[in-house]
């Protein structure tokens, strides 16, 4: 896992073993934070706390993504809307570095980074081949028009009608191929962020996702 030092934000990125030449690119997954981890708390520490590169994570996550983290540079709450360009050039460049699949690039978040899902996808929304919100605190303003599995929690529940009603989500267990679809185990916060990433599951749907499909 490397620190990348980028203006105006640094990131974290981890990358699978190389894949023989010739291979197709590796999926990206960029994982959005939420209020407590912006600098300058240490980065390392920062963006290990929740998320796919939290220790106890599913180890898919790293071993089949590439996996990459921005940091926002100061505390400020729901502010990801505002950095919405900065991540597309950090995933850029990614790509660009280690063979990133443009087709198969997947946006994720926790909390109000899980807020920062939505905000960027209605943005960029042909960028992105599925999103991941995991317990956002708010419903989005209008559809992001990409396949979505939202991990509910105590702060998404209460807008639980308003979120599956928007986005015309299917519960989980009713086919794991829909492309909207959400699962709710009943964890509050941060309980529902830890189950969320170690879900293989979800690696599993977002696998079947592409922007060529």
């Amino acid at each position: 896992m490397l620190t990348v030092e980028s203006a105006p934000l640094r990131y974290l990125v981890s990358v699978p073993k190389p894949r023989a030449p010739g291979t197709q690119g590796l999926p990206v997954l960029c994982f959005l934070h939420g209020y407590d981890e912006a600098a300058p708390l240490d980065i390392r520490k920062a963006l290990t706390r929740h998320g796919p590169l939290r220790k106890g994570s599913s180890t898919r996550a790293v071993k089949e993504f590439i996996v990459v983290a921005p940091q926002l540079p100061a505390p400020g709450g729901d502010v990801w809307h505002r950095y919405g360009n900065d991540v597309l050039k950090i995933v850029h460049e990614v790509r660009r570095t280690y063979r990133g699949d443009e087709s198969r690039t997947y946006l994720t978040g926790f909390s109000f980074g899980g807020n920062g899902v939505f905000d960027i996808a209605l943005n960029y929304a042909g960028f992105w081949a599925a999103l991941w919100p995991v317990d956002p605190t708010r419903i989005p303003e209008s559809d992001p028009g990409r396949p979505v599995w939202l991990s509910f929690g105590e702060v998404s529940r209460r807008a639980k009608n308003g979120f599956i009603r928007g986005l015309d989500l299917k519960p989980a267990d009713s086919s794991e191929k829909n492309d909207r679809i959400y699962l709710d185990q009943g964890q509050d916060h941060v309980g529902t962020a830890t189950q969320a990433f170690r879900d293989d599951r979800i690696y599993t749907w977002l696998l079947s996702k592409s922007l060529k499909t």
